[in-house]
């Protein structure tokens, strides 16, 4: 797939609405020094292109009732399934990630559950059944930091 070339007002768009996904468009505006109507037209251009897929408030899981974060790498018994196991993973919504991987996995997850019981339910209820034959289990005590791709100027700076 082709790269789509960005320029210099969509660079500071981008770097701004990162930063911000509730910023209003007028501010963005203001910042650019471009009229508001500039702003919504390049936001949906990006849009388009699928530079930006959308915006997402962030939940906190714990706050939520899910103690239990894991990195998982899973086995297939037969790797021809993966698009069937793929499929069945989105219907688990404590599975929240899934990445098609080089190395030792056929598949990387990220999964919640409640607790480390409800996670060992849910790999025996839920994961086993689709066709693994093992999983590699990786539990985060914290997330230390989360952030947006760097979003770099035509001259490589950030």
């Amino acid at each position: 797939m082709a790269q789509h070339q960005l320029d210099s007002l969509d660079i500071k768009i981008l770097k701004l609405i990162a930063g911000n996904a509730r910023i209003p468009f007028l501010e963005v505006a203001r910042e650019c020094n471009v009229s508001g109507a500039a702003i919504h037209q390049r936001v949906q251009k990006l849009t388009s292109l699928n530079i930006i897929k959308g915006s997402e408030y962030i939940i906190d899981a714990t706050k939520i009732g899910y103690d239990t974060c894991s990195y998982m790498g899973l086995f297939l018994k037969d790797p021809v399934h993966f698009n069937d196991v793929v499929e069945a993973l989105q219907t688990i919504p404590e599975v929240v990630e899934c990445h098609y991987t080089t190395g030792e996995y056929d598949l990387f997850i990220k999964i919640y559950a409640k607790n480390n019981n409800d996670l060992l339910n849910l790999i025996h209820d839920k994961l086993q059944p689709l066709g693994l034959s093992r999983t590699v289990s990786l539990i985060s005590f914290k997330e230390a930091f989360r952030r947006q791709i760097p979003i770099c100027d035509m001259e490589g700076e950030e």
